[in-house]
């Protein structure tokens, strides 16, 4: 690890890739309309307004990945998730880094 690697977001990619094959969730905290124009393929939509009570369909001892577009609104959603009591919460920044096809619905 470099100096500046402290100073890097996080690579999306890798990071949704490891989600996956960790079976972990992979929660995009954007708004609906901004999920069906393109998501991670696998994730699940719980938009940050709707938090704490829209995470519901998740387990507080899930491993949670979330991301949104620029990273923002995903640490926020970091901290309310941890504050609601979810013990394995990680934001993973913005989508808008992300390498890999977006699925849209």
């Amino acid at each position: 690890m470099g100096i500046f690697d402290f100073f890097r977001a996080p690579d999306i990619t890798a990071m949704a890739n490891k989600a996956k094959e960790n079976g972990a969730r992979l929660v995009d905290v954007r708004t609906p309309e901004e999920y069906a124009q393109g998501h991670i393929y696998g994730s699940v939509n719980v938009p940050l307004d709707t938090l704490p009570g829209g995470a519901a369909i998740l387990g507080k001892s899930d491993k949670i990945y979330v991301y949104c577009r620029s990273g923002a609104r995903s640490g926020r959603a970091a901290a309310v998730l941890r504050g609601s009591g979810f013990t394995d919460v990680t934001n993973i920044g913005g989508i808008i880094d992300y390498r890999g096809q977006l699925t849209a619905e």
